[in-house]
């Protein structure tokens, strides 16, 4: 049955050291502060290089305006559908191509006036003191810098850069094509006086001065003439929402660097869209006018022609009495006459529209039925719905690309047609029966003006055709007077709310602010990402936590960073904390000695994973503090591969263990005295071809007998264990081995390879030291979590300072400090 401490090596093995990683944030105190000022420095340089970016709206509304003078007895009609018909066609003409182009040629914002400030190039069109004129039918450099200089208030120069160019791209914006003009190589510099037209292959405008500004002169400025439909497809980006609470409310707003500007094409936007709309409702009175004066004009050559005839018929004859022989008939075959005439305008206008709808399909430009005398209000009503719906299919064609919407729109068009068409024929079925009625009347009176004399006859012939003419010209001059009289007072189903005006504010951005806590968070979070890598690739001891979670050995000590250029810094310095951590150390192998209850010589041996965690610090150390209480110490340099301990005391290394051991010289002679009082050194000698073999041999155990006779305690400085196994083979001759490991050195899969050597018995009576240990945190200046003597601030007079207090000494002295082995 499996027990839940079986489990125990998976939570050891995910769980994440938060403390250890708190730690190791706050030892790269550093990185934040770097990473701060390199992002709120990158913000600062991105603020002060960004030119304020405002926004401002305008707000209209769309309602049908009906006509005041439209009463009952008007015989135009105006019908142009509701207000939610017009909404969203509004909203896609202020984004469309057509109506931007307008715009932006009314306002000539391919024109751009700028200004070069400190950290970026200012538009400033509507703050300077001029304008240019430009003459459109001809030729203009294009989208190069005109800088221009103001000389005196009435002069001033023009700069343009032909450097490099035989030729430059010149703009014609009345055709809007693009051209190529020789120049001359070089700077072309010229002066001219204000108001004068300036007449170059390259340039035509003339520059004006707007109102009385002041403190122009030496003022400089650019002027760049850029692409017409380049500006054009900017400006379609204007922003155009449909209110939801109001859906006739349309609301417009652009973001831009320069509040003028935008004011002005908001505003001009919405008016010229005002000036389409209302001149798109008069479409329908204007149409009937075009129609009323070309008939107009047929029926004034008539009624001359009638005159002449009436003129010549009076020559000799005495008209007084002709006139008195057909006066009972003339005042009734007039009126008949007129009325026949009604009715066949009535047909002819009926055939002309079936024509008409049957083959074409433009029907903006179809006349009123009223100029025919037609007053039924369906025909009406079909024929001014059928215009509105080709006028806004015509707009669409510039701002919508949906084909589903043309089809909806063009089965609108199909179906009012069929309407249409059907309404004609009732219509035309009604009045041909009151025009055979009309005809058989004419019939009757003309068979009793063929009684008259012809005198007579001829005289009622002529003022038929005069009297027809005048009352045909009556008629459309009243029809003619009534649709002015409604076109004069329609009004635009557009009107403004809120105009847009710079009133102050509308900035928003650049987000100054944004941008420093976007800084903040970057300077913060890009060296945290950054530790937690280091944290979570380091697979290095850092700290005593680390130790006791990996192996059950007894931790019996924890050595600071050394800060002295030799390994004696016990001796250098025996009141520092270093030392005294030395000294715990040896407090606790005395109470292992006890525990073992061994009595006389004792031996120690120190040894590592690998090269450089610091065994050769730790044994010269541990020996000085043991010869420093005046026990007599001697340190062996067993490690006979890569020798080290000499040099620390400025011995030299020619005879040592290896001359003792192949039997060429004593004890006393490979023995050397040291400036550590009770302090002897043993070197390793040379290199030999078969280290371990020589310490495998009688003649070491021999040399450990004769040691133990001379000296209390005898330190053995052993290679690294992880790398050959000399160490193992000394282990049967120490009493207490020390396995040193050290800060962010020490590879954590090494404690597992020291495990198993402890587990096999390879190496018994094991304590660790965990050596270099910083603990940058600061829990206190102290080094370790209660091992030595350490308390920050509260050690002061108890400890020398272990760190320098030059920081330029510091850095020195960690760059060029020694390997400790």
């Amino acid at each position: 049955m499996l027990d839940i401490k079986d489990f125990s090596f998976f939570e050891n093995q995910n769980s994440f050291d938060f403390k250890g990683f708190l730690i190791k944030t706050a030892s790269y105190w550093k990185w934040f502060v770097l990473g701060l000022i390199i992002c709120l420095t990158i913000a600062h340089q991105i603020n002060i290089r960004k030119q304020p970016i405002y926004s401002l709206e305008a707000t209209m509304a769309i309602s049908e305006q009906k006509n005041p003078l439209f009463t009952a007895n008007t015989s135009l009609v105006f019908n142009w559908g509701g207000t939610s018909d017009q909404v969203q066609t509004i909203a896609s003409t202020l984004k469309s191509r057509s109506h931007n182009e307008i715009v932006v040629s009314k306002l000539d914002y391919f024109v751009e006036y700028l200004q070069e400030q400190k950290y970026y190039t200012q538009d400033v069109y509507g703050l300077t003191p001029f304008v240019v004129k430009l003459d459109k039918s001809k030729s203009h450099i294009y989208q190069r810098p005109i800088r221009i200089k103001f000389i005196s208030q009435s002069e001033y120069e023009i700069e343009l850069d032909f450097a490099n160019s035989s030729s430059i791209t010149v703009i014609n914006y009345s055709t809007n094509t693009t051209d190529n003009v020789t120049v001359a190589n070089g700077v072309y510099r010229k002066r001219f006086k204000v108001g004068q037209p300036i007449n170059l292959p390259f340039l035509n405008w003339t520059l004006e001065i707007k109102g009385t500004p002041e403190n122009y002169v030496g003022s400089e400025y650019i002027v760049s003439l850029n692409s017409f439909d380049g500006a054009v497809s900017r400006y379609r980006n204007v922003k155009v929402v449909i209110d939801d609470k109001a859906g006739s409310i349309l609301k417009l707003s652009m973001e831009g660097t320069n509040k003028p500007r935008m004011v002005d094409y908001l505003n001009e936007t919405i008016s010229t869209l005002m000036k389409r709309q209302l001149d798109s409702k008069n479409l329908f009175a204007e149409n009937t006018i075009k129609y009323i004066d070309t008939t107009l004009t047929l029926m004034e050559g008539e009624v001359r022609v009638a005159n002449d005839e009436l003129k010549d018929f009076s020559r000799n004859r005495n008209i007084i009495e002709i006139e008195s022989k057909g006066q009972a008939f003339q005042d009734k075959i007039s009126e008949l006459d007129v009325t026949n005439d009604d009715i066949n305008r009535k047909l002819n206008y009926y055939n002309n529209l079936t024509n008409y709808l049957k083959n074409s399909t433009d029907y903006s430009k179809l006349p009123a039925p009223s100029v025919a005398g037609i007053d039924d209000p369906n025909i009406g009503r079909n024929v001014s719905s059928l215009i509105a719906l080709s006028v806004r299919r015509s707009e669409m064609a510039y701002s919508v690309k949906s084909e589903a919407m043309f089809s909806t729109i063009d089965n609108e068009i199909t179906a009012l047609k069929k309407v249409l068409l059907e309404n004609i024929i009732t219509a035309k079925g009604a009045i041909q029966y009151e025009s055979s009625q009309i005809k058989s009347k004419i019939s009757q009176a003309e068979s009793k003006i063929m009684q008259l004399p012809e005198d007579s006859q001829a005289y009622l012939k002529i003022m038929r055709k005069y009297n027809l003419s005048n009352s045909v010209i009556d008629a459309f001059l009243q029809k003619r007077h009534e649709a002015q009289i409604v076109k004069a007072a329609n009004l635009s189903d557009i009107q403004f709310i809120d105009p847009a005006k710079d009133i102050g504010g509308g900035l928003i951005g650049p987000r100054t602010g944004v941008n420093y806590v976007i800084a903040i968070f970057l300077g913060l979070i890009i060296p945290l990402s950054i530790v937690f890598l280091i944290f979570f690739i380091n697979n290095s001891i850092q700290n005593t936590d680390d130790v006791s979670n990996l192996t059950s050995i007894p931790l019996i000590g924890v050595v600071g960073v050394k800060q002295s250029f030799n390994n004696l810094a016990v001796f250098d310095k025996p009141k520092s904390a270093l030392s005294e951590s030395f000294r715990a150390i040896r407090s606790s192998l005395q109470f292992l000695y006890k525990k073992q209850k061994l009595d006389g010589s004792k031996t120690l041996m120190l040894t590592s994973s690998v090269s450089g965690e610091g065994k050769t610090f730790c044994s010269i150390n541990i020996a000085t503090v043991f010869a420093l209480s005046e026990k007599k110490t001697v340190i062996v340099g067993l490690d006979l591969r890569k020798p080290k301990i000499f040099e620390d005391f400025n011995l030299k290394n020619e005879i040592g263990v290896v001359n003792y051991l192949i039997g060429q010289n004593t004890l006393e002679e490979i023995t050397s005295h040291t400036k550590v009082p009770y302090l002897d050194v043993i070197t390793s000698g040379p290199i030999p071809p078969n280290p371990s073999e020589l310490i495998m041999g009688e003649a070491l155990q021999e040399l450990l007998e004769r040691l133990k006779e001379k000296y209390d305690y005898i330190i053995l400085d052993t290679p690294p264990v992880g790398l050959v196994t000399d160490a193992v083979e000394l282990s049967q001759y120490s009493d207490v081995t020390l396995y040193v490991m050290r800060q962010n050195f020490t590879k954590k899969e090494m404690v597992n390879l020291l495990n198993n050597r402890v587990k096999r018995g390879e190496l018994s009576n094991v304590s660790i030291i965990l050596n270099g240990f910083e603990n940058k945190a600061k829990y206190g200046a102290g080094y370790g979590y209660g091992y030595g003597y350490g308390y920050g601030a509260y050690s002061n007079g108890y400890h020398d300072d272990d760190e320098p207090k030059n920081i330029i000494v510091k850095y020195y002295n960690r760059l060029f400090k020694k390997s400790r082995g």
